[in-house]
């Protein structure tokens, strides 16, 4: 059986994708979900995961909160990987866990399995 890998994006890795990640894998624990972030400077002051091209490869679906993310990924690893990308349109106005932020994953995330 295949092994779907999810990747989940945001600037930072620290309350978006990481809520995703961390929500996910409890929903659908025979899957893999990963996170990261765009931007190196704060994903290295935070001790955050920043994009690696390995992840982007491994990826089945790479799910971005904004176009600035794909934009991100066009720009550092090219556009062979563009058809594996969803844009979510979930601005950074919430908090890791939150309900709010949640409830927004839910509604805008297909995961297929």
């Amino acid at each position: 059986m295949m092994s779907y890998n999810y990747l989940f994006i945001c600037s930072a890795n620290k309350d978006r994708s990481k809520t995703a990640e961390d929500y996910f894998s409890t929903q659908y624990p025979n899957l893999n979900f990963e996170s990261a972030g765009t931007n190196k400077v704060i994903c290295d002051q935070l001790g955050t995961n920043y994009i690696t091209l390995k992840k982007i490869e491994n990826a089945y679906k790479i799910f971005v909160m904004e176009n600035k993310h794909r934009d991100a990924i066009q720009k550092t690893f090219g556009y062979q990987h563009y058809n594996k990308i969803i844009v979510l349109n979930i601005k950074d106005v919430y908090q890791y866990g939150s309900k709010d932020l949640i409830d927004v994953l839910e509604k805008n995330v297909q995961i297929d399995y």
